[in-house]
């Protein structure tokens, strides 16, 4: 196991202390590998260092304007600064460049999202759930889009599966509750809303959903 690959070590186990000395150590005896300056850059990342984090991703691009993950980097430090067009354009390089990874599909999305394109976000969202299978945040997340993009019954069956591996996701359960409400059936909607309010019961959209049923039957 080389330097960067203990790096990588430590720093999944947050001892950056011991990896900011490998990754010096991985530049200075390799100084044209970009890969010990996108993992410099990681590092950084989970240091909260964003503006030394981008000049490492930057000269990884320096020295090798192929590093899919430096843009993928670079895609994560704007987002988290909700530069989600800039974000959007490096995540989109890195996957042009070969970085078939579930977590870059996750995030393309997610910032098409925020720039309110939907329909854009849409097969990101699914390569993403394809590619990890087990990742609810994303499976439930293509729902959501879904349904905002007016795909009602498709959303419903991605709901739905969540629910096969989390009964308790309250948050399929509200989302199951308003598409039951849209189809007129009134009380599979409820139901679904205190079954969001039993998994959470601060969950104000299932109590607003919940309390709008009652007062509409007892109308």
């Amino acid at each position: 196991m080389d330097n960067n690959q203990l790096a990588i070590k430590y720093i999944q186990e947050q001892n950056f202390e011991k990896a900011t000395e490998l990754l010096n150590e991985a530049i200075t005896n390799n100084p044209s590998d970009p890969l010990g300056y996108v993992n410099f850059g990681n590092l950084l990342l989970h240091m909260s260092d964003k503006v030394r984090a981008e000049r490492f991703f930057k000269k990884a691009i320096e020295i090798n304007d192929k590093t899919a993950t430096a843009y993928y980097g670079l895609g994560n430090i704007y987002y988290e600064k909700e530069s989600y067009d800039k974000a959007q354009r490096n995540y989109q390089q890195s996957i042009d460049l070969g970085l078939e990874d579930g977590d870059v599909y996750y995030m393309l999305g997610m910032s098409f999202r925020m720039l309110e394109q939907d329909l854009l976000a849409l097969p990101y969202l699914l390569r993403a759930t394809e590619l990890n299978p087990n990742d609810l945040e994303a499976l439930f997340q293509y729902g959501l889009t879904l349904a905002q993009t007016n795909y009602i019954n498709e959303a419903k069956e991605i709901f739905e599966k969540i629910l096969l591996s989390d009964e308790h996701h309250a948050d399929a359960h509200y989302n199951l509750g308003v598409i039951a409400l849209f189809n007129e059936n009134t009380e599979e909607g409820l139901n679904h809303f205190e079954r969001a309010l039993s998994a959470q019961p601060d969950h104000i959209l299932a109590a607003n959903g919940k309390k709008t049923v009652l007062e509409a039957l007892e109308e």
